[in-house]
């Protein structure tokens, strides 16, 4: 079995009951909104990773806040020519501020559009599960870092 890890950090920016999100662009071409955030690279810092990630696919320089929480994702998958995979993915979730910056598209990686969203208008974006976990760790501050039952 084939199995991998992957560590990645992401920014909650709340500005004037709206979320920052970057739209996400899958292989397959399908779109979905996310926070902004990325893998992080080999030495980096996770809050380096979120400042930079920010920048890159919004436009702006952020500030961290607060550690939120840690999410931990595995998925498992079955190749046809029978081999079996796990991935884990663990993702470092902050509360960030803007500091500077103008919002733009992220051009040439995974994301391509940034945008301002309503807080009550995200439940009804196509968007990834990472969303919802983030702003729950946002809301609830919960003391372990651990987001809720999925």
């Amino acid at each position: 079995m084939k199995q991998g890890l992957r560590v990645a950090a992401y920014a909650v920016c709340v500005r004037d009951g709206e979320l920052l999100l970057a739209r996400w662009v899958g292989r397959d071409g399908v779109r979905r909104w996310t926070l902004p955030g990325g893998g992080l690279e080999h030495g980096e810092d996770p809050v380096e990773t979120m400042v930079r990630e920010v920048e890159e696919e919004t436009g702006y320089a952020a500030e961290p806040l607060a550690l939120l929480g840690i999410d931990s994702d595995i998925q498992s998958w079955s190749l046809r020519l029978r081999t079996a995979g796990s991935f884990q993915s663990l993702r470092v979730v902050y509360e960030a501020r803007i500091t500077g910056g103008t919002l733009r598209p992220e051009t040439g990686g995974s994301t391509d559009l940034a945008a301002w969203h309503p807080l009550d208008a995200v439940s009804g974006l196509d968007r990834v599960a990472l969303v919802d976990i983030g702003l729950g760790l946002w809301r609830d501050r919960p003391p372990t870092g651990r987001p809720g039952p999925r």
